[in-house]
């Protein structure tokens, strides 16, 4: 079989240029894998979720009986134990849930950081 000559460099063009629009797609056009993808939308939905969620953290603190000695503790704690004293109160722990959760007690704070001043 007779090939022609100038099939063997337009063949080395065509990887090259494979090879090259690759790099360009993975480090600035916003190609990512099936991986990389699924985590992202796995974050944004707990974003998401706990964003969601904030109102009712904020709303069980407005309905405690005992919201204004609880805030005074989270305000005498440390800034960076404040989550944990937070998560103690109730306030992050959903209704059918057994536990709180960290990041919404974080958001939670962080809604009520008019109130802790």
């Amino acid at each position: 079989m007779n090939i022609p000559e100038w099939v063997k460099p337009a063949a080395y063009g065509v990887v090259i240029g494979a090879i090259a629009v690759s790099i360009a797609g993975f480090s600035w056009g916003g190609w990512v894998t099936g991986g990389t993808a699924a985590k992202m939308a796995s974050t944004s939905s707990h974003d998401k979720v706990i964003a969601a969620l904030v109102p009712v953290c904020v709303g069980q603190s407005r309905s405690d009986d005992e919201r204004t000695a609880k805030l005074a503790e989270i305000r005498e704690t440390s800034a960076y134990q404040r989550r944990t004293v937070l998560m103690e109160t109730g306030w992050a722990t959903m209704p059918g849930s057994d536990s709180a959760d960290r990041d919404l007690a974080q958001a939670c704070l962080t809604a009520l950081e008019p109130d802790l001043s």
